[in-house]
């Protein structure tokens, strides 16, 4: 795999609809991150989702970014961004 060449970055329009809605420090966290992503989206607190093909999760505090890696197309697309709680679990 060439890791020379950075990813490119597709973002689902739903994520920016959950980014509005979460306090502005945490938002402005999670994007640092996500900007950092393509660089090399598997740096991190990242795990691969079980059951799943190339679904990726990586943990900001008690947030978590879901997303696929495409490998041969180099792509990255975040779909969602989830809070996680004690009452989650």
């Amino acid at each position: 795999m060439d890791s020379s060449r950075n990813w490119d970055l597709h973002i689902d329009s739903s994520v920016f609809k959950i980014l509005k809605r979460m306090p502005r420090h945490d938002a402005e966290v999670i994007l640092r991150v996500i900007r950092l992503l393509p660089i090399n989206p598997y740096f991190g607190d990242v795990q691969k989702m079980k059951g799943e093909e190339n679904v990726w999760r990586r943990r900001i505090g008690s947030y978590r970014i879901f997303y696929k890696i495409k490998i041969f197309e180099k792509v990255i697309l975040i779909f969602h961004i989830e809070r996680r709680a004690s009452k989650t679990y």
